[in-house]
């Protein structure tokens, strides 16, 4: 008969060298999670939130996609104008927590400076279509399972957890982020006011110029 003492002497040490593995990964989130028991199954932020100062924004993040319509999306699309990028997916419990939010926000803003645009990072088509009828989300979404919109945004405030909401100025720079679930959208209606133009973020508004009268008659005679 083989003894138990051995057998679990040797089970304890694979966990224990998969322990160590884990540890090793420190730096990655939903290792950590995982040693932690959370069993969330997404990468969750902690709410934090980062505004970029202008003169710190860099060069503008240039992305093409197609939405869940099977619509091309392009960031020149939303040129001159404040995007507010929601990083999600259906089964993650914070995306679907602040859904609602975040279209009460979209229609808020409609014809008023800024869109929303969704980025699905896990689900197919007919999962996405379905959760925005569900939540009363108008606004597009891409469908990004190849990582490509992730990717374009990696980078000192890059979409680190799920859901992530990026704030992108109308020159088409990333002005703050949202680390986490939208808990307060206040705080989000704030980031989009602020990035418009004329806002304390954005760029200032235009002032016309006078033109003297003579010019505009063509002088005295």
């Amino acid at each position: 008969m083989i003894g138990t003492r051995p057998l679990r002497v040797a089970v304890a040490a694979v966990l224990a060298a998969a322990a160590l593995v884990l540890a090793g990964c420190s730096n990655d989130p939903l290792a950590q999670q995982y040693l932690e028991g959370s069993n969330k199954n997404y990468i969750s932020g902690d709410g934090s939130i980062t505004e970029v100062p202008v003169a710190d924004r860099g060069d503008a993040v240039q992305f093409s996609s197609t939405d869940e319509n099977g619509d091309p999306v392009d960031s020149s699309d939303y040129a001159g104008q404040v995007l507010v990028l929601n990083f999600w997916y259906a089964g993650c419990a914070p995306c679907r927590a602040e859904a609602p939010a975040l279209a009460e926000l979209s229609e808020k803003y409609a014809d008023q400076g800024a869109s929303f645009l969704g980025v699905n990072v896990r689900d197919q088509v007919p999962t996405a279509v379905a959760f925005a009828k569900t939540y009363g989300v108008d606004y597009p979404s891409v469908v990004d399972t190849d990582g490509a919109m992730q990717l374009a945004f990696t980078g000192t405030v890059a979409p680190n957890a799920v859901p992530t909401t990026l704030v992108i100025d109308p020159q088409g720079r990333v002005a703050a982020r949202i680390l986490g679930q939208l808990t307060d959208p206040t705080i989000l209606d704030t980031l989009i006011k602020s990035n418009l133009p004329g806002g304390d973020s954005g760029e200032p508004v235009a002032t016309p110029t006078a033109t003297p009268a003579a010019a505009v008659s063509g002088g005295s005679s």
